[in-house]
């Protein structure tokens, strides 16, 4: 059998639901310092971390980690209040392309 074994979204995040750090949106960039890729994470939290060496959303990085998106927020605020991941300026309003690019992903789920 080639699929993925099934591991339930509570356990990826210690049964919690929401977020540490409060405004992550799903269009909200990050980035990690190359420095955070020799941090003693697992799992998830490495992967994101190697994913945001270049400034990704949070919604990319639950298509990429084939997670939900409420997991995923849970770990990037972790990421954020430990000092691995940060938040990129995002003044002004978004542009037509990233809301279409945000919602292909989402859709991708």
């Amino acid at each position: 059998m080639d699929e993925d074994p099934v591991i339930r979204p509570f356990m990826l995040t210690g049964g919690r639901t929401e977020p540490l750090q409060d405004g992550i949106r799903i269009e909200t960039l990050l980035h990690a310092a190359p420095a955070a890729l020799s941090a003693p994470l697992r799992f998830e939290s490495r992967r994101i971390v190697e994913l945001a060496q270049a400034p990704m959303s949070v919604a990319d990085l639950s298509v990429a980690l084939r997670a939900p998106l409420g997991v995923v927020r849970v770990i990037v605020a972790d990421l954020i209040t430990q000092g691995y991941l940060s938040v990129e300026d995002q003044s002004g309003e978004l542009s037509t392309s990233l809301i279409e690019r945000i919602r292909d992903r989402v859709r991708a789920l």
